[in-house]
């Protein structure tokens, strides 16, 4: 029976604030097989882990952009973590890397650099859209892709030949028995985003996916054990 891969969205984010240490742990306490996370750089080209332009969800009204390492570290106490501390912190599990914003050749370099200083390439993926995933494959030619896709109207050959990506990945809403078929019979593995309802997920899982990035990592945990204990 296949067993869809349980992907923690910005760790625990109903726990924990999102993509910190402690909601990444958290996340897979609860049984995630893999956490995703969002990279963006600091001014001087450190990694860390922010989805927002902005440290907004620290109630500072601060541009990433505009502040090095060093003063992120002042401003959140240390709490908006390095991509080499989540490495760390992660230990074997797997790390989807979503690479937010304007993704240009410095943010791919000082990403990738960061990920084969931890020596995690063999557990970390990356997501994003085509122009960074482009940028990904170039820097990499083995680095594991999710390509992420927002539209019913498929990708084209040429650019799934550029990427080579191993999955594609969907906005959950639009994912049907049809769509499902046609990536599966293409030869990639699907990966869909973000239900939080049972009833979506129970959804998903009946239609095969490969891999639920989810914010209620908790339940999805709970509904793939039931699946495998009710298979025949």
């Amino acid at each position: 029976m296949q067993t869809v891969t349980a992907v923690a969205h910005r760790g625990a984010p109903y726990r924990f604030r999102e993509n910190t240490l402690d909601s990444l742990r958290s996340a897979l306490d609860q049984g995630a097989d893999a956490v995703e996370i969002d990279v963006r750089l600091t001014r001087d080209g450190v990694p860390v882990l922010l989805h927002d332009e902005t440290l907004r969800l620290w109630e500072i009204d601060r541009p990433l952009q505009a502040l090095s390492a060093e003063e992120l570290r002042g401003l959140t106490a240390g709490g908006v973590p390095t991509l080499e501390q989540a490495l760390a912190a992660t230990g074997d599990s797997r790390v989807m890397v979503d690479l937010c914003g304007p993704v240009g050749r410095r943010t791919v370099e000082r990403t990738l650099d960061a990920v084969r200083r931890c020596g995690a390439q063999d557990r970390v993926y990356y997501s994003a859209h085509a122009e960074a995933m482009l940028a990904v494959r170039a820097a990499d030619p083995a680095a594991e892709i999710a390509l992420t896709w927002t539209t019913l109207a498929p990708p084209r050959p040429a650019l799934l030949a550029a990427v080579r990506p191993r999955w594609l990945n969907y906005r959950f809403s639009l994912v049907d028995r049809d769509l499902a078929a046609r990536i599966h019979r293409d030869g990639f593995l699907l990966s869909v985003w973000t239900p939080d309802t049972p009833r979506s997920m129970r959804r998903l899982l009946d239609l095969g996916v490969d891999s639920i990035t989810t914010n209620r990592i908790d339940v999805l945990h709970t509904l793939r054990t039931a699946q495998a204990d009710t298979a025949p």
